[in-house]
This record gives C-alpha cells, sequence and structure tokens, in this order.
C-alpha cells in the first residue's frame, strides 16, 4: 500500500491535531483537546463512539492531558472532526502556540491549596482557545500545580503556577507547649520551637500550609493564599527548571494578568525556533522578571 498523503499534507492535518502513526502508511493519531483533563461522562462517551466509527478504537491518555484516538485513515479525518465537533469538542493542540493547559486535581485533593481546576479552565479559555491563532516562536506550555507537591511539574513547564499558602502567626494565642504541634505538622522542619514561641524560617518553608490550624490553640488559624509563578522550564532534548518570581502573586486576575505578560514578551521578543527559557536566557531573568511584574 502506497503512503497516500504528501508531506505537505501530513503537516496541514498536524496542525489540526493529526499526528502520523508510524505503525501505518495511511493512519493518524488524532489528539482531541480537554479543559486540563476534565471531561463530561457524555463527552467520554463521544470519544469512545468516535474512536470505534473512524479509528482503530483504542484511545490513548497524552502527557499534556489530551486524548488521542489511534489509527485514523487519512479518508477519515473529516468525519471524524464533524462527529466530535457535533458533541463540543475539538482537536489540535500542536504547533507554536499556546499548547493544552496540564493540572493536577488539586481542587478536590487533601492537598490542595487553591481552585486548581477553576484556574486552569481560565486560562484555557483566554490563552489556548482564544489565542489559537496566535503564533509564537515554539510552542509554550503552561502547568498548574495545587500545591508544593509539583504533581504535574509546573516548573518544567515553560509557565508553571504554583498554589502557596502562607501562615499568619498569632503569638498571643501561643501557650508555650513544651511539644509544639505546629512544629511536628510541618514536613520542612521550617518550624523552630523557640523561648517566644514558634518560629518559621522562611528559608525552608514552601508554603505548603500542613501548618494551618495545627495548633490546638489557634496561632495558625490565619493565612494568605498565594501563586507562585515560575517561568523558563522545559522538559526534553534540553532540559531547564523554571525559576520562581521573586513575590507571590496575590490573586488569579493577577496571575492571568502576569501570564498575558509572558506570552506577549516570549512573541515579540523571542526568535523563532527558541523555547522561553533561552528567551529569558538571552534577555536575562531580572529583565523578563521586570517586565511580568510590572516594575
Amino acid at each position: 500500500m502506497e503512503q497516500k498523503c504528501t508531506a505537505k499534507e501530513i503537516s496541514r492535518v498536524k496542525s489540526l491535531g493529526f499526528l502520523r502513526d508510524k505503525r501505518t502508511l495511511d493512519g493518524f493519531c488524532a489528539r482531541v483537546i480537554t479543559q486540563s483533563g476534565m471531561l463530561s461522562s457524555e463527552e467520554f462517551e463521544r470519544i469512545a463512539e468516535a474512536a470505534r466509527r473512524y479509528g482503530s478504537g483504542q484511545v490513548a491518555m497524552t502527557s499534556r492531558m489530551t486524548v488521542e484516538i489511534q489509527g485514523v485513515p487519512y479518508d477519515n479525518i473529516q468525519p471524524l472532526m464533524d462527529y466530535l465537533q457535533a458533541g463540543g469538542l475539538e482537536t489540535g493542540g500542536t504547533g507554536p502556540r499556546v499548547r493544552p493547559v496540564v493540572s493536577c486535581k488539586g481542587t478536590s485533593c487533601v492537598y490542595g491549596l487553591i481552585d486548581v481546576h477553576g484556574l486552569a479552565m481560565r486560562i484555557h479559555r483566554r490563552f489556548f482557545l482564544e489565542m489559537r491563532d496566535v503564533k509564537l516562536p515554539h510552542k509554550f506550555k503552561i502547568g498548574v500545580g495545587g500545591c508544593p507537591n509539583s504533581c504535574v511539574k509546573p516548573d518544567l513547564n515553560d509557565l508553571g503556577i504554583v498554589g502557596q499558602r502562607v501562615p499568619k502567626i498569632d503569638l498571643d494565642k501561643c501557650r508555650g507547649c513544651k511539644v509544639c504541634a505546629v512544629e511536628k505538622a510541618c514536613p520542612m522542619g521550617a518550624m523552630q520551637l523557640a523561648e517566644t514561641g514558634p518560629v518559621l524560617d522562611p528559608a525552608l518553608c514552601n508554603r505548603c500550609g500542613r501548618c494551618v490550624r495545627s495548633c490546638p490553640f489557634g496561632c495558625f488559624n490565619e493565612w494568605d493564599t498565594g501563586y507562585a509563578l515560575y517561568i523558563g522550564g522545559r522538559w526534553g532534548k534540553k532540559r531547564a527548571v523554571g525559576k520562581p518570581l521573586s513575590r507571590l502573586l496575590s490573586s488569579e486576575d493577577e496571575v492571568l494578568e502576569v501570564v498575558q505578560r509572558a506570552i506577549d514578551l516570549y512573541r515579540t521578543q523571542g526568535i523563532p525556533g527558541e523555547r522561553f527559557a533561552d528567551t529569558i536566557e538571552r534577555l536575562g531573568f531580572t529583565h523578563v522578571e521586570k517586565a511580568l511584574l510590572g516594575g
């Protein structure tokens, strides 16, 4: 069997979310977009039926929280797209643009400090859906994590967001317990018991919030919610660990503003083929941070 598709056509359908299946001469894997990994039961059913009708019947999950329908013949590409679109689904997620947003399950996880899915969906709609036609120098990946456990490795994305919880210490309520419940609750060893009460070492604290409400007398019952933002991460042939901005962001709206500035800076000052990590290295972290934080 001869391959039907020219290199030009293979490139065209790739931009639609159909990647060559190397096991076939005429087959593709269709990437179905999710909103940070969330699908309704009806959407799952439609994807399964689409795989039966137009593919091999097999469905795979990708590392970017999308779904791939395997073994789709070239002639089935448009019928598959039409069938998915009738159910409110679409293919895509490739090319030099913002990629589908990944997030952990922090909204429902016992360790989650923020509404991860809510924030990830806001980012998905604004920067993936609304900017789908905005070409960037290279791919731009965004990861959202609910706590410092970093299950989705936000600092290995071009831009990563991590939920934070900063405890407010009320020493007036401290009873000077010989065994401090707060000190025992801290997994980082950042809380030390001194004569005046518990003392937080900011160099060791990762703002996981495990100490909050651990004091039976209410010393740690209040906190501020924040968002740490990492820039310049990358995973692949050339690895780079993202570096955190020097201050926490205080709200989802501020996070969206900084993400917008990061994408705008990358779009206007990045060189074609250059990842965001390389742009930051070339321009200097201090310069980029100042631009993102509006300083």
